[in-house]
């Protein structure tokens, strides 16, 4: 069946209204957002292969698209341009928080539905604890990222950790790359443990096709506490029978031999589990600690 477009966006302004006939026609496709966690053209690739696989399944008409940051998903909820977005944790919590965004799955990897944030550092550099990157150069993912920036960023305020300098890298894959090049001495990105044999599941399997010694040269140095994994989310009035069409194909598309591939290939995914908002209230509590609504740790669009 087509997919209609696949496309990398600032937003679009909402194209396709109710007056263009029944949502997941042709004329009104389901629009479905991705974040940039990794590469933008990888999601861009895969994304669409989901998409391709729930037309198929459902007869439904999507759109996709991976727009520049996690802000920009996360307002496009709230404006009913994206109707499901795959969200970063703490993105979804703000989408929740501030437009009433509805979690339908969370995310497994290596059967986990959980994972926690990494520091890294180079492996020659001296720089062995998260302490010792006090003072030295630090990159965060993006100001939405629970792993890159939100955990690690409170533990280092708990710590009294102070970097002389702090970037927001853009993505995982960014990150471990500054670290690697020696333009940062810090990063936080997302860890999961080894697999059983050894397989790395933390964010510098991003770079082993172009950095194949990447854990040998960059290493991690410190841990968050463990943060409920990522979601597919709905916006606020999303049909309930649509919904739950979506629902039973993506825990379907999961468990097919085509599904597992596509889904590693996106983010690293090998399953979904159904879940509801109170599994997120953990991280509105470690806010709490910090004093912070989750609003306040998200820049406002300019």
């Amino acid at each position: 069946m087509k997919l209609a477009g696949i496309f990398i966006a600032p937003l679009l302004l909402a194209a396709c209204s109710s007056n263009h006939g029944q949502l997941g026609t042709e004329g009104n496709p389901i629009k479905m957002y991705f974040v940039p966690s990794v590469e933008a053209a990888k999601v861009v690739l895969d994304g669409g292969k989901v998409a391709q696989s729930l037309e198929k399944a459902t007869g439904l008409r999507f759109k996709t698209a991976v727009p520049t940051n996690y802000a920009a998903v996360i307002e496009a909820m709230g404006s009913d341009e994206a109707d499901i977005a795959w969200l970063a944790t703490f993105a979804y919590v703000l989408a929740h928080d501030k437009y009433g965004a509805e979690v339908a799955l969370t995310t497994t990897r290596n059967g986990m539905e959980t994972y926690s944030g990494a520091i890294v550092a180079r492996a020659n550099s001296g720089i062995a604890t998260m302490e010792a990157c006090g003072g030295k150069r630090m990159a965060w993912v993006d100001p939405a990222s629970t792993s890159g920036f939100v955990y690690p960023s409170a533990l280092f305020k708990q710590k009294g950790i102070r970097p002389s300098a702090e970037i927001f890298a853009g993505g995982h894959p960014q990150a471990v790359l500054a670290v690697y090049e020696g333009s940062v001495d810090c990063a936080a990105v997302y860890y999961g443990p080894p697999t059983a044999d050894g397989v790395i599941r933390d964010a510098r399997e991003t770079l082993f096709k172009t950095r194949p010694d990447v854990t040998r040269v960059v290493a991690v140095i410190g841990q968050t506490d463990p943060i409920p994994n990522d979601t597919v989310s709905f916006r606020k009035g999303f049909p309930s029978e649509l919904r739950a069409t979506i629902v039973e194909s993506l825990l379907s598309y999961a468990n097919s031999a085509e599904g597992k591939q596509v889904l590693m290939e996106l983010y690293s995914i090998d399953g979904f589990v159904r879940s509801d908002d109170s599994r997120y209230q953990i991280v509105r509590d470690t806010l709490k600690a910090l004093n912070k609504q989750p609003g306040e740790l998200l820049p406002q669009p300019r």
